[in-house]
């Protein structure tokens, strides 16, 4: 009599590979200790999506739901292949060009204080915009208003080589961002980055951070439906939390209680 064998088990799904430069510590969320910088199929896409931005010295918008990964993935790849370049502008909300101008100023690592002449500030920012290329990033930038639109198009514009300037923003801000005229003839491309989906969780997490490497795709799926919805900004502050409770408890590895344990004590009533 024949008998039947039982099917081998399917093979693991091979994790996504580390990226060739890692990201610094301070970019992951919440300074993540241990966390790695994973060569997602988002992030490959911002890497060439920048590289061609920046050789075009043009705008480029990248756009995303909270928790995607989309700021991460833009300050690496400025950081990592064009760090001379980087110039990373951290504005509040609604600012106004005189903002614009102060932050170019400190970034640029400009002598003296801003100048109080809006011309005088501009001379000297566009000199050393002009000295080399550069890579000018706003994040939340539908927060802008026209007029600091306007001041970005000035200053691409008036440089010989034009100005490559990265515009970030949410989903909901995609309208914001496409309302402005000027960026329509001067966007390299308009990049969307999405949640991890079902299949890519196994493939990210056990990469992403040394807590999740022994943990089975099922349970990444679960965590993952509970909590984290594919957001990689999710699945650090999980980390952060699961780390700080086996430190308290003196646990060994996270088993499930202690997994719900911790997934109750976080507020998941909003997505990030």
């Amino acid at each position: 009599m024949l008998t039947q064998t039982a099917a081998p088990p399917p093979p693991a799904p091979q994790p996504f590979p580390l990226a060739e430069k890692p990201a610094p510590q301070h970019l992951h969320f919440l300074n993540l200790a241990g966390a790695r910088t994973i060569l997602t199929p988002g992030l490959a896409a911002v890497d060439h999506a920048l590289a061609d931005a920046h050789q075009q010295q043009r705008f480029l918008c990248v756009l995303g739901d909270a928790g995607v990964g989309k700021t991460f993935a833009v300050h690496h790849a400025a950081h990592t292949r064009f760090p001379q370049a980087h110039v990373p502008l951290h504005l509040g909300a609604r600012p106004k060009p005189a903002d614009l101008r102060a932050h170019l100023h400190r970034t640029l690592q400009l002598n003296g204080a801003v100048p109080a002449e809006p011309a005088a500030a501009d001379a000297l920012i566009r000199r050393a915009l002009t000295a080399k290329p550069r890579i000018v990033v706003v994040d939340e930038a539908d927060r802008m208003p026209e007029a600091c639109f306007e001041y970005l198009r000035f200053l691409h514009d008036d440089l010989p080589g034009g100005l490559c300037v990265v515009l970030i923003a949410g989903q909901h801000g995609e309208k914001a961002l496409r309302a402005q005229q000027m960026l329509h003839t001067r966007t390299t491309r308009w990049l969307t980055l999405h949640p991890l989906t079902h299949d890519q969780i196994p493939r990210t997490i056990p990469a992403l951070h040394p807590l999740w490497q022994t943990a089975a795709p099922d349970q990444l799926w679960l965590l993952d439906g509970h909590f984290a919805h594919g957001s990689l900004r999710r699945w650090a502050l999980l980390t952060h939390h699961v780390q700080r409770t086996l430190t308290t408890t003196g646990a060994p590895h996270p088993d499930p209680g202690l997994l719900r344990q911790v997934i109750r004590r976080i507020d998941t009533s909003h997505r990030p």
